[in-house]
């Protein structure tokens, strides 16, 4: 059996696709969560074979939560869902070690194929997302200065981004800089709502 964890924000889909793995012989959807943040407490107890994420889960926090889950549980596999409007969000996310990504418009059975594959250890990416995500501008900033950034969004001073990240203020205000040349915008929060709209954050 390829035990299944699914986290899915929406009550309705998470239900639908649960209902729908349900119906394989070979799948035990073992634990259903509407959040990513319970995740990697979830696997440690159920134990899965494959997890199943929406991006929309990866903002934010979303990938940290992933890549502790997949420290955690080195043999369960992440699969994505995806649309075609998350091609940034998507490369970071393969980046991370995630084993592939299905499309939202893929049809039930791709799912299933696509889940089967990853439970053997094989990559899995959608054919449709493969184009946009290759499209797809990649970050022109490094992981440090998007560790600033993603704090900034919260609209905190440069002080208390430094503290949070234990780093000096000047060290901050350079790193900011440095954002804003990169990205071209004109102040911190056209950065953030750059770096959020392209997938970045």
């Amino acid at each position: 059996m390829i035990r299944i964890l699914l986290v899915e924000p929406m009550n309705l889909l998470r239900g639908a696709l649960a209902a729908t793995l349900s119906l394989e012989e070979d799948f035990d959807v073992v634990a259903e969560l509407g959040c990513l943040g319970e995740a990697p407490d979830m696997a440690r107890a159920v134990a899965p074979d494959v997890t199943v994420v929406n991006v929309g889960l990866l903002a934010g926090d979303g990938l940290r939560l992933l890549g502790r889950l997949s420290v955690e549980q080195p043999g369960c596999a992440v699969l994505v869902l995806a649309g075609p409007d998350d091609p940034g969000r998507l490369n970071r996310a393969l980046d991370a070690q995630i084993r592939g990504v299905v499309g939202t418009q893929a049809a039930p059975c791709e799912l299933v194929r696509g889940i089967r594959r990853a439970a053997r250890g094989e990559r899995v990416i959608d054919a449709g997302l493969a184009v946009a995500m290759v499209a797809a501008p990649r970050s022109p900033l490094s992981a440090r200065e998007l560790d600033v950034l993603s704090v900034a969004a919260s609209g905190v001073p440069s002080r208390e981004v430094a503290a949070r990240l234990h780093l000096a203020a000047g060290t901050v205000r350079n790193h900011i800089s440095v954002i804003l040349r990169k990205t071209g915008a004109r102040n911190r929060l056209e950065a953030v709502r750059l770096a959020e709209s392209s997938g970045w954050l």
